[in-house]
């Protein structure tokens, strides 16, 4: 029996050149995509939320939903309010007089936001605390390595801080950092709010705040004048730890060992090097805290001839009696940031004004979170700033 032949259809001109359809995609993984970030205060006091307040202002942000409280035990206890699953989010924390209880409340939340599942933490510390103890004294720690990595093992990715007391702390933490500069604000407000500041020299109130006072006269085209000699230990005079253990009297040394002896330093008289007769004297430097050693130089600048001085610098910690030292002074304005609260300095001492930095901030976050280039935000920025 013959067999039947199967006749195929023919093959039409679209359907021999007919393109296979392309699979579907898969679904996307569960957090692949960046869905966005939030902004949180980790302060428990009103006055230390108001530059994160700003700072979400100019993002069109609002904070996010948290509790920072402390019980009555002294305990701090960090709630959060709502999901931060796959988001960037950035820590505000700003350091009021207590620092220790800032400093927890950074670490509780950064811990809360991990075990959340955030994507990255990154903290925003306008400024960075223990930033003085970053050299070895003696028998004593370098407090802010330590703090870098209790930073680190909460579960923070990243930080923006400004004006860091000493530039090499960056190297301290394993992530990336961000060390922002107050200087273009600060140098507006010389230029818009210090009437005839062409007849301004800058100052630095001892040698090692010279490169910083130089920084300022280069970029004003201003002169620059140094005081010298003054009667206050700075930081290099300090004993570190190769002077450890101090040198007792009548100390058993090795047989035959005779170590050549060290000169002990002494202060030469007080003297101003350059001109500030009949000039407005503009003293510069990062941190104002103890203001006792700005008292003493603008005495000085007074009896050199100045007649009108202003102190200028990022942190305005102005811990103690600072604000009525400064009523009483020679010094006309002290000029600060809001890198830290000082409401209640202001309200004691008029002289003391605020400038803002909220923007530098804000913009910070902005570029972070969208990846884009952090140079923008450092231009004409040197080593020496």
């Amino acid at each position: 029996m013959p067999k039947k032949l199967l006749l195929l259809p023919p093959l039409s001109a679209s359907s021999a050149f007919r393109v296979p359809r392309a699979r579907p995609a898969p679904p996307p993984a569960m957090n692949a995509a960046r869905t966005g970030y939030r902004v949180f205060s980790a302060n428990s006091t009103a006055a230390c939320t108001e530059l994160a307040k700003r700072i979400t202002e100019r993002l069109g942000a609002e904070l996010g939903k948290s509790v920072v409280y402390q019980e009555t035990n002294g305990e701090t206890r960090v709630e959060i309010k709502e999901s931060v699953r796959g988001q960037d989010i950035f820590i505000i924390q700003t350091i009021p007089r207590d620092v220790n209880t800032a400093v927890m409340e950074l670490l509780i939340m950064a811990y809360a936001l991990k075990t959340a599942c955030a994507r990255n933490i990154i903290g925003v510390i306008p400024y960075f605390p223990y930033s003085k103890q970053s050299k070895m004294r003696k028998r004593g720690s370098i407090v802010c390595k330590l703090l870098a990595s209790m930073l680190a093992k909460a579960g923070l990715t990243h930080i923006i801080t400004m004006d860091l007391h000493q530039k090499e702390i960056q190297g301290f933490f394993s992530f990336p950092v961000d060390n922002l500069r107050a200087s273009p604000f600060l140098l507006q407000y010389i230029q818009e709010e210090i009437p005839n500041y062409r007849n301004a020299v800058i100052v630095a109130k001892s040698p090692d705040a010279a490169k910083r006072a130089q920084s300022y006269a280069e970029r004003l085209r201003l002169g620059l004048a140094v005081i010298h000699g003054e009667a206050q230990c700075t930081e290099l005079d300090m004993d570190d730890g190769r002077h450890s253990p101090p040198m007792v009297k009548n100390a058993t040394l090795h047989p035959g060992l005779e170590l050549p002896l060290m000169m002990a330093k002494e202060k030469p008289p007080i003297t101003v090097v350059g001109d500030v007769g009949g000039r407005i004297a503009i003293i510069v430097d990062d941190i104002i805290d103890d203001v006792e050693s700005f008292v003493a130089a603008a005495e000085i600048l007074k009896e050199r001839g100045a007649y009108k001085i202003y102190v200028m610098a990022t942190h305005g910690i102005l811990s103690a009696e600072a604000p009525r030292l400064i009523e009483e002074s020679s010094i006309d304005e002290v000029v600060v940031t809001n890198t830290v609260p000082h409401e209640v300095q202001k309200l004691q001492c008029p002289k003391i004004k605020t400038v803002d930095i909220s923007l530098i901030l804000s913009e910070a976050i902005r570029r972070i979170h969208n990846g884009e280039s952090m140079a923008y935000l450092f231009r004409n920025i040197t080593v020496d700033d």
